[in-house]
């Protein structure tokens, strides 16, 4: 039996600036849009190297709470956490976002890989890594 990962689904405030976002700093592609009328919700597919995010704007969302904005407070609630992408020029690839406007929330290395968490506009914790034998 295959198994292969599809998408993520997340729900942000503003697709009109979540959309752009994600495709300006993580290069994904808008491949589709549609109205979910059960949902009340627009929804908003992205494409990066097979790989979906599906975007949900609920006509009315509720914020992300506080302590889900911080890499450490958020791994004590129980749930899905974060997207992670790896990267093999970390230093390189947080340059590129620092020129876009976007900063690290959080930086470390485990076990000789380097990690940052940055946000989306909304305060969705995205883990960058990159592995101990990159460069």
């Amino acid at each position: 039996m295959e198994l292969t990962a599809w998408h993520v689904g997340l729900s942000v405030a503003d697709l009109s600036i979540s959309a752009p976002w994600y495709e300006a700093v993580l290069g994904f592609r808008e491949v589709r849009r549609s109205r979910a009328e059960p949902l009340k919700a627009q929804i908003c597919f992205l494409d990066r190297d097979g790989f979906e995010l599906e975007l949900f704007q609920y006509d009315r969302p509720k914020p992300l709470p506080p302590e889900r904005r911080h890499p450490d407070t958020d791994l004590q609630t129980i749930g899905t956490k974060h997207l992670a992408f790896r990267v093999d020029d970390l230093a390189a690839f947080l340059h590129r976002l620092r020129r876009l406007g976007v900063e690290p929330a959080h930086q470390t290395a485990m076990a000789g890989k380097q990690v940052c968490f940055i946000r989306d506009p909304d305060g969705i914790l995205i883990e960058l890594i990159q592995p101990a034998h990159a460069p």
